[in-house]
């Protein structure tokens, strides 16, 4: 059995290694991660890693592991800004706010894929133009759902979250090591 991370993201492989877990192969897959018209944040995301899950390809025996991450202000879905101008604008409408942050893990064996979905609420504190400017220049928004990571230099605009910090930053450890322990991998002693 081996296990296979479908995703590229190095904070999902640093996560897995807190769990002591380490993947045989890491395979990002490749799908349209356009939300459909009307979708909701919360289905948008449950769709998204359960459609990564199924689109690795992997032997019948092994173990899937994908994940997906979206903020949400409201209704809207803030995806990964593809230009400075879309960063700024979702850091404009994130400042002095609450927001959600929706973490999807599926996991598959075979035919079988068992998803859970957290939910966690972020709260940005009112950013400056200055702040805003500066945290643009670092590059670190790029390819981050909602252009920041709150385990880099954004962490300091985030003054409150309330609940799971690891699924903010892609991979909600408790879900994860349960979704892994019931397929069979030994958490901890692999």
């Amino acid at each position: 059995m081996a296990l296979i991370l479908g995703s590229g993201s190095p904070r999902r492989l640093e996560l897995l290694a807190v769990l002591g877990l380490t993947p045989d192969d890491t395979r990002p897959p490749d799908i349209d991660e356009d939300p459909v018209k009307g979708e909701l944040p919360r289905p948008y995301v449950e769709r998204m890693a359960r459609e990564k899950v199924v689109a690795v390809k992997a032997a019948p025996g092994d173990v899937v592991l994908a994940a997906d991450t979206s903020v949400a202000a409201g209704r809207r879905i803030l995806g990964k800004p593809a230009d400075e101008a879309e960063v700024r604008d979702f850091l404009t409408l994130l400042s002095g706010r609450r927001h959600r942050v929706y973490t999807g893990v599926a996991v598959r064996v075979g035919d079988k894929v068992s998803v859970r979905l957290v939910e966690s609420r972020v709260r940005m504190k009112q950013l400056s133009a200055l702040e805003i400017d500066g945290y643009i220049a670092t590059g670190d928004w790029r390819g981050k759902a909602g252009g920041y990571s709150i385990q880099g230099p954004a962490g300091a605009f985030i003054p409150w979250i309330s609940g799971s910090h690891s699924a903010i930053v892609g991979l909600p450890l408790a879900e994860t090591a349960q979704l892994l322990q019931g397929a069979g991998v030994p958490v901890w002693g692999r």
